[in-house]
């Protein structure tokens, strides 16, 4: 279950300070925020100093325009004493069946390659059979629920130790989590960017600096020494309006290589709990 929570910040919990905020991570200036939201740069100026009360419709204009999340964006019209515009369910509900439908035929579909489903925080929501090629060797306490994703992947307790090119794997995975920090200023993504940043890497086997491919596979060894090559994507909901869905994604690895895709096809599939 995804628990409803609220979205925490540095920023002034005044909605002027709030968008303020916003505008700087986005590294806008007045006038350039402004001009897209189609309002004038003085009425702007006065909202972000608490001298003007920003209406709802300019809220989400502005809101709009700075890429807000969904979460943020409620919490934008919280503080500017407006009710929130979009729901936040948990995906067992009964009205989110379609979408948690959706993601169990996709995780299902994709074997006998890995598939998951992760929530904002890299908790693991749901898998299909094939992530179990990755737990074997993977310390018990990391496999407690709520399962967190990455941490599973660079602890030195889990899979790290058999990922062949941690060096580059742990870089693209920090990377892509510190893009995910300034995007959304969650401060628990924040927490687990220290977190993981702070764990001990060895140099990878295959550096960077000679990669000649068109991107970085995840090359992991299975419990028998096999070596296993992954290609990753990302999917998620196209246009969301609750606040849960907007926040799942699927992650999915295909194989890199006829190798890897002959030892997935061989494997027996087992249940993950």
């Amino acid at each position: 279950m995804i628990a409803p929570m609220t979205i925490e910040t540095d920023f002034n919990t005044s909605v002027g300070g709030m968008l303020r905020g916003w505008r700087q991570r986005r590294r806008l200036s007045q006038l350039d925020l402004a001009l897209g939201a189609e309002i004038s740069t003085r009425h702007l100026s006065f909202v972000e100093t608490g001298r003007a009360r920003p209406s709802r419709e300019v809220i989400l204009r502005l809101a709009e325009e700075l890429a807000v999340p969904l979460r943020g964006r409620n919490a934008l019209l919280v503080a500017g004493g407006f009710a929130p515009l979009h729901p936040e369910r948990p995906l067992e509900a009964p009205d989110m069946t379609p979408a948690r439908d959706a993601v169990e035929r996709i995780l299902r579909a994709h074997e006998p390659y890995p598939a998951l489903a992760i929530d904002r925080h890299w908790t693991m929501v749901a898998a299909n059979r094939a992530v179990g090629v990755f737990l074997d060797g993977v310390a018990p306490a990391l496999l407690d629920p709520p399962v967190n994703a990455l941490r599973l992947t660079l602890h030195p307790d889990g899979l790290a130790p058999r990922i062949d090119n941690l060096g580059e794997w742990r870089a693209h995975l920090l990377h892509r989590l510190s893009c995910q920090v300034d995007q959304t200023a969650d401060p628990d993504l924040a927490d687990l960017l220290d977190e993981l940043a702070a764990y001990p890497s060895r140099a990878s086997r295959e550096p960077a600096a000679i990669r000649t491919g068109i991107v970085v596979p995840l090359q992991v060894r299975t419990a028998g020494g096999e070596c296993l090559s992954f290609l990753s994507t990302t999917t998620v909901f196209g246009t969301p309006a609750d606040v849960t869905l907007e926040e799942i994604a699927l992650e999915s690895l295909f194989p890199a290589d006829d190798a890897t895709r002959r030892i997935l096809s061989a494997m027996p599939l087992g249940d993950v709990e």
